[in-house]
């Protein structure tokens, strides 16, 4: 948890992800910061890791500014972030992206993080209490999530499409049109191949 301000305005619920390779940046959060959503580049490249086997699309992507420091020392950035449209606990999360470009170094006991200024190292950190709020929140969101009939319906699609447990391994089933044929018309031991009724007799 950690306080960026991003162009003019303060985000105070930023979670810095670091097993992340996306920074992402929620609709509402663009809306609340009064960022004209026209800026949003279209993209047609979806993401994983959100809903439980499933895809998802991003709204598309835009360019911010992100500032760490003060005036007297501190570090802006451009970082690019992944437009989502699903309801938040946090205002962004900053991943491997951010950590890279800024060459910043997190430490999760201590809730700080640090980056070389243009002066000296720039230490930012949040209170234990003000982390112990968000998380507490982000539990509350994922239990309604966990509940809702929404995520029973996706289970039920991703049973579905899971493997047949009783299939062995290596097995296969022919597709329509194909015949048996001996290997050895002459042997006892009756071994057979499918191959398809459509070949040439080439």
């Amino acid at each position: 948890m950690v306080d960026p301000i991003i162009g003019t305005k303060w985000l105070t619920k930023v979670l810095m992800d670091g097993g992340s390779g996306l920074n992402i940046m929620y609709a509402e959060t663009l809306d609340a910061m009064g960022i004209d959503r026209s800026r949003i580049r279209p993209t047609r490249v979806p993401f994983h890791g959100i809903m439980p086997g499933k895809q998802a699309m991003p709204l598309g992507q835009i360019d911010l500014p992100i500032t760490f420091g003060n005036w007297t020392d501190y570090r802006m950035e451009t970082l690019t972030f992944e437009v989502v449209g699903f309801h938040r606990t946090y205002h962004a999360i900053q991943g491997c992206p951010f950590y890279v470009i800024f060459m910043a170094v997190p430490n999760y006991t201590y809730l700080k993080l640090k980056m070389l200024g243009p002066c000296r190292v720039i230490t930012i950190g949040t209170s234990f209490q003000h982390a112990y709020e968000c998380e507490v929140k982000c539990c509350e969101h994922a239990t309604a999530i966990v509940a809702s009939k929404e995520l029973a319906a996706i289970r039920e699609e991703v049973i579905e499409e899971a493997p047949d447990p009783k299939r062995s391994v290596g097995s296969f089933e022919p597709v329509e049109g194909a015949k048996e044929v001996l290997i050895d018309p002459n042997g006892s031991k009756g071994t057979v191949v499918r191959i398809s009724t459509t070949l040439s007799s080439k």
